[in-house]
């Protein structure tokens, strides 16, 4: 081989390794910029999911205010018609005994 052939093979082999050496140089900072890029990414949703999570939990505290609101007003008409029936009965069990004491 001459010296020339010899000569430019090895420059090749040294511009070759410094493509190889620039290319992951290249690559780590893209590696590095993407994960940057993920972790915002990342925790802008994260971000965005508290908003509505917090939206949702005063949606549902507003429900849940109104629904137990209804509920309460749902158990005193219940209670109401309970104790007007059992006031009914106290006067009809009432009537029950005077009338066998009277009666005996």
């Amino acid at each position: 081989m001459s010296f020339e052939a010899i000569y430019n093979i090895s420059q090749a082999e040294t511009e070759g390794k410094a493509a190889v050496a620039a290319a992951e140089v290249k690559a780590k900072a893209l590696i590095a910029e993407a994960e940057e890029a993920g972790k915002a990414s990342v925790e802008a949703a994260i971000a965005r999911a508290d908003e509505e999570l917090e939206k949702l939990y005063a949606m549902a505290g507003e429900k849940s205010r109104e629904t137990g609101e209804a509920l309460a007003r749902e158990l005193e008409n219940k209670k109401a018609v309970l104790l007007a029936g059992a006031e009914a009965r106290l006067d009809r069990a009432a009537s029950l005994v005077v009338e066998r004491i009277v009666n005996n």
